[in-house]
């Protein structure tokens, strides 16, 4: 009997495990590849070009070299303390019987510079040259202090400029130690006021040293100074002459 219900026991699981749908197999999972991408390629490197020889610098020909013209113009001061401004005016004593006397004044006062060419002398100038007409001296201290405080007044406006506005008359060529006479024509500035005036000059160059003179006449009335009368004691002539005597170095 227990074998019995052994057999039927066997042949219902049988049954009941093939009514049974077989399970699906397991699949491993695979791993997913992907498609190999593009390598990206570099443009084809630039072939080295030739490069220009640089140009070589060249050999300057001629003997004079790059700026000869500023080199060939030498700039000179003058020196004060060795140059002098003078001034001249006639005067009548009424008060000594009419008695006529020259007036001489001087200063050593003055500023300026002289551009000389010496290559090219008609390429020369002039700057501009100032004078302290405040440190006038002449022979007589009561003069000097009329002429500071009321007349020239150059204790108010004591500096005389000449601005030189054309040079005239340079000679072509230039030697040492020779004199050369020529005109600088400008504007002469005293008390504030400008007139036009012309100076001629007699200069030399020797070594390094540049003098000379310049000489030019005016009137005191263009500059509204005079001519100078004193009551019963003198009257000054309207005509001055100025003369400037230079010296000046590199």
């Amino acid at each position: 009997m227990k074998k019995q219900v052994f057999v039927w026991f066997f042949l219902l699981l049988w049954v009941v495990s093939a009514c049974t749908p077989a399970a699906a197999p397991i699949e491993e999972p695979t791993a997913e590849i992907s498609p190999p991408t593009s390598v990206p390629t570099l443009p084809p490197a630039p072939q080295p070009t030739a490069v220009a020889n640089d140009p070589q610098p060249t050999e300057t020909t001629g003997s004079e070299p790059v700026g000869s013209e500023q080199a060939e113009t030498k700039v000179f001061k003058i020196v004060p303390g060795e140059s002098r401004v003078t001034y001249e005016v006639g005067e009548t004593f009424i008060n000594q019987n009419n008695r006529f006397a020259v007036a001489v004044g001087v200063t050593t006062e003055v500023r300026g510079e002289v551009y000389a060419n010496l290559t090219n002398p008609p390429e020369s100038s002039i700057g501009v040259i100032e004078v302290d007409i405040s440190q006038f001296r002449s022979d007589s201290s009561r003069r000097d202090g009329v002429i500071r405080n009321q007349w020239l007044e150059s204790a108010r406006y004591p500096i005389a400029r000449f601005e030189p506005l054309r040079v005239e008359g340079l000679p072509e060529a230039y030697s040492e130690a020779t004199p050369y006479a020529f005109r600088v024509i400008g504007n002469l500035t005293v008390k504030n006021v400008t007139r036009e005036v012309t100076f001629d000059i007699t200069a030399q160059l020797q070594g390094e040293t540049l003098t000379g003179k310049a000489a030019t006449t005016i009137l005191m009335s263009d500059f509204g100074v005079g001519p100078i009368s004193i009551l019963g004691v003198l009257n000054t002539e309207d005509e001055v002459k100025l003369t400037f005597d230079f010296v000046a170095r590199p």
